[in-house]
């Protein structure tokens, strides 16, 4: 009994152990099944729900990605979920990508101008690609001068030019080479008002600068430096240029593309804007040349042919057409006309510039037979009447136009609103200068006769002409007449229907220009190889060549030394001189 008791007292512990053993392993696969039901099952389901969320909030798919592949963790805690509350727009998603992760290859770039980029798309709207805005400036910068119109010109009472919104008074038609309507003492450099009130005429304004192709400033820049010129410091020449960069600079449409979207008209050549020092001594202003400006588009009356900033538009002539007839009458009358005059000169000589071929232009005028001269050197002369410049070149088949005291006449326009085929002796004068306006092939319009050929050679003038075949004289008058619409501003007050005057080629120019600016941001193209020294070349360029090398016209346009005009003469002492002529409207 006693070993027997003893054996059952020596394996109870065993079978406790056992037990006990069995309760643990029970109890662990109970709590290996709750956690499995906790971790797997449960966290499948939550990941189902925030998948299914996620589409319909747009959270990122890479995103939701991740984070399903995440192992089971207790620590773990799923990402919360942002519901967007439309309209309201959310900052969107973080990404979550591993260091080597591929960004999408398609994204969609995204500019400022990107809503003008879209308007130009619409095919169903009429201005798409060709809204204007205009900023409404302070009236400092333009109204303003014309209450003070007596202060634009040291010569000139201007007042009377600034009538008729920027026309000047109209014609008496005394001597009938007029036409009815349309005909005023237009001033040659009105321009900044007669562009900026046909603006006010433009079909396709916008209140919405976004969606513009184009914003136009209109400051009267040309009648702001008409005021200090003479006998005024450069603080007072440049304060107005310096106080419109910055009051522009300081708007949100300059933002958009730091100005060069933006284009101001001034009614002067563009010496007057290009003072080189801050010599009080020194000629004009500064405006071309400020940082901000050289963004801008300046459209003047002549432009500099080493400089990217500015652009040649016609000078005024006096026929400003209301309607599409009034154009279409007066060419037929051009075309109808009997020229007796082989060729004709309206102008000046220029005796302190012994560069300059005006003496012997008007001495082979003087000895032929078949020429017209019209001087304008002395006193009261007819170069002062429209009329009587007006009917001469009427009169004839072709008309010199040499340089002015600068490249550029106004003489011009009016020769060939005439009908009468321009002479020209400097690519200067015109060729380089009106690229929006005149054909590139000056053959179809004009004759080119080289400075040289007559300082140099004395080539006769008569020959040259007389040796063109009548045929081929015909065919470049047509073409001069053709081309009348786009060298004439119409009037302010009204609107031609199908013509385009020259106020609508250069704004469509600017337009075009500004558009192929932004399609090369877009698309990541810049002009590395871009001088500027160059301009004038590239602006002859045939359309898609972008590259320039040697010229025939280089030695008309290399530059001295210092930098400062043509071999000719400084161009800051040519303007000089255009103002001290300025009160002989044809010199």
């Amino acid at each position: 009994m006693r070993r027997r008791s003893d054996q059952m007292e020596k394996g109870a512990p065993k079978n406790q152990n056992s037990r006990l053993c069995f309760l643990a392993s029970l109890s662990a696969f109970f709590w290996f099944l709750l956690l499995y039901f906790h971790f797997v099952v449960l966290a499948q389901d939550n990941t189902n729900t925030n998948t299914k969320t996620n589409y319909n909030t747009h959270v990122d798919v890479d995103h939701q990605s991740t984070l399903s592949t995440t192992p089971p963790s207790i620590d773990y805690q799923p990402p919360p979920i942002h519901v967007m509350d439309s309209p309201q727009v959310q900052a969107p998603p973080r990404k979550i990508r591993s260091p080597h992760s591929e960004v999408p290859r398609h994204t969609e770039k995204s500019f400022p101008f990107m809503a003008a980029m879209r308007a130009a798309e619409n095919k169903s709207d009429p201005c798409g690609g060709r809204y204007i805005y205009v900023h409404d400036l302070p009236s400092r910068f333009n109204e303003d001068m014309l209450k003070e119109c007596r202060s634009l010109s040291l010569w000139t009472n201007m007042c009377k030019f600034t009538t008729n919104s920027g026309l000047g008074p109209p014609l008496e038609n005394v001597e009938g080479v007029f036409s009815n309507t349309g005909w005023y003492a237009t001033n040659q450099f009105a321009v900044d008002v007669i562009f900026s009130n046909r603006m006010k005429q433009y079909g396709c304004l916008t209140n919405d600068s976004s969606v513009a192709a184009a914003v136009f400033v209109p400051f009267y820049a040309g009648f702001d430096i008409a005021r200090y010129l003479w006998g005024y410091n450069i603080s007072m020449r440049d304060a107005a240029s310096l106080d419109l960069v910055d009051w522009l600079m300081k708007r949100p449409e300059w933002s958009r593309m730091n100005g060069r979207d933006h284009f101001l008209v001034a009614g002067r050549i563009t010496w007057d804007f290009r003072r080189l020092s801050e010599e009080e001594s020194d000629w004009g202003n500064k405006l071309l040349f400020l940082p901000a400006a050289k963004n801008m588009s300046m459209l003047v009356v002549e432009s500099s042919p080493w400089n990217a900033n500015d652009f040649g538009i016609p000078y005024p002539t006096y026929f400003h057409p209301a309607k599409d007839d009034d154009v279409f009458i007066w060419q037929d009358r051009m075309r109808q006309l009997d020229r007796k005059w082989l060729f004709s000169f309206a102008g000046a000589p220029r005796p302190g510039n012994p560069k300059s071929i005006r003496g012997q232009l008007i001495d082979q005028c003087r000895n032929s037979k078949v020429c017209k001269l019209l001087e304008c050197d002395f006193g009261e002369s007819k170069c002062h009447s429209p009329g009587s410049i007006m009917k001469m070149f009427q009169s004839s088949l072709f008309c010199l136009q040499p340089q002015g005291d600068s490249y550029t006449r106004r003489s011009a326009f009016d020769s060939m609103l005439a009908g009468c085929i321009p002479v020209f002796f400097h690519p200067g004068s015109a060729y380089t200068q009106y690229t929006w306006h005149l054909p590139k092939n000056y053959t179809k319009y004009s004759v080119f006769i080289p400075e040289d050929d007559i300082r140099k050679r004395n080539i006769s003038i008569e020959e040259r002409l007389s040796d063109i075949p009548p045929e081929q004289v015909k065919i470049m008058r047509e073409e001069v007449i053709s081309l009348i619409p786009r060298l004439v501003y119409a009037d302010p007050r009204s609107k031609l229907e199908t013509l385009k005057d020259a106020f609508d080629v250069a704004v469509q120019a600017v337009i075009d220009k500004v558009t192929n600016l932004r399609k090369d941001i877009i698309e990541g193209r810049t002009d590395e190889g871009f001088i500027e020294e160059n301009s004038w070349k590239y602006a002859l360029l045939p359309e898609g060549e972008h590259e320039v090398g040697p010229h025939e016209w280089d030695p008309f346009f290399s530059k001295p030394k210092d930098g400062s005009g043509d071999s000719n003469d400084s161009s800051a002492a040519a303007a000089k001189h255009s103002w001290k002529n300025e009160q002989v409207n044809q010199s």
